[in-house]
């Protein structure tokens, strides 16, 4: 089953930009999707979904850290924003291969 999560940022337009240069073109390995989104009173949200938890937790010690701390200028914040992780039901589409469509409990 895919992982996925929402997770607000206390950061700006400029900053997402910096980070996204600094990740670079390459796609990013076990990302399925990822969202920046405004909310209603104007903030960032991430919605993310990601082939595992572990490809997660791969990405972002290889690479999404490295991207902000530079985009922070060195100094990057010593906690995350809260990870509000999405109970998934169902998976499908086209950033999912072509296996049966995924559901709760059936990996």
């Amino acid at each position: 089953m895919v992982y996925a999560y929402i997770q607000d940022v206390p950061i700006g337009d400029e900053l997402y930009w910096k980070i996204i240069d600094n990740l670079g073109p390459e796609p990013i390995a076990g990302s399925l999707m990822h969202l920046c989104v405004r909310d209603a009173e104007g903030h960032l949200r991430y919605i993310d979904v990601w082939e595992s938890e572990q490809a997660c937790t791969e990405a972002f010690a290889g690479r999404v850290h490295a991207a902000v701390d530079t985009a922070f200028g060195g100094h990057r914040p010593s906690t995350e924003p809260t990870v509000q992780r999405l109970d998934v039901l169902h998976a499908t589409g086209a950033l999912l291969d072509q296996r049966a469509p995924a559901r709760a409990g059936t990996g």
